[in-house]
């Protein structure tokens, strides 16, 4: 499976900065009529509460009060999806297949996205970097991984562009070809505070 997360830092067109992240890990079994019952979008409210109590718990009642966690179909590759502007959790519907174990796990990782952007403010973090980690910590799961390794389809959408950073030389294979300036995080980061830098913006180099 492959398991490539790759992050960048961009600017829209509108000139806002944001991360971009590119591509989140046992228990009783789940029959699949569970999988059936899912329609492409479906609420739950059971896990919604366990995620306002887990929340509350680490002193994010704010975003507890707003938080919304769903079932969606059109989850594929990925476990589970944190959507922070949003108050948003999003699960892959195939996890009832591998037990409820692996659901409260996978909403737990996903909740620890929020608890580190919450934690932070608006200070710019990696997905999975050491403010996530100390929230995994908290919630209990010290020991997550940033990939599940659960057997999901995986994606066969071909990245026929790729995109190099002019200055770290690192490779940036895409999919679409990117409609907004994007600068390479790690020399963001590394030489601009982590702040947008047209000096790191990554160049087009092939198309397949």
């Amino acid at each position: 499976m492959r398991l490539l997360r790759q992050l960048e830092l961009g600017f829209r067109d509108t000139d806002i900065p944001s991360v971009v992240a590119g591509a989140g890990d046992p228990g009783a079994a789940v029959g699949p009529e569970s999988f059936r019952a899912v329609f492409s979008k479906h609420q739950d409210v059971d896990l919604e509460e366990k995620a306002r109590e887990l929340l509350r718990t680490n002193g994010a009642c704010r975003i507890a009060m707003e938080i919304r966690v769903e079932w969606n179909a059109r989850l594929k590759t990925c476990a589970g999806r944190a959507d922070y502007c949003g108050k948003l959790i999003s699960l892959n519907p195939r996890l009832c297949d591998h037990g409820a174990t692996e659901v409260d796990r996978t909403l737990r990782h996903e909740i620890a996205h929020l608890l580190a952007h919450f934690r932070t403010g608006h200070r710019r973090i990696l997905p999975h970097g050491v403010e996530w980690r100390q929230a995994c910590q908290d919630l209990e799961i010290g020991d997550e991984k940033r990939c599940h390794t659960l057997p999901f389809p995986i994606s066969e959408r071909v990245q026929r562009y790729l995109y190099k950073c002019p200055n770290c030389q690192r490779d940036f294979p895409r999919v679409r070809r990117l409609r907004r300036a994007v600068a390479c995080l790690t020399c963001c980061r590394a030489h601009n505070g982590g702040e947008f830098d047209a000096r790191f913006r990554l160049r087009l180099v092939s198309i397949r």
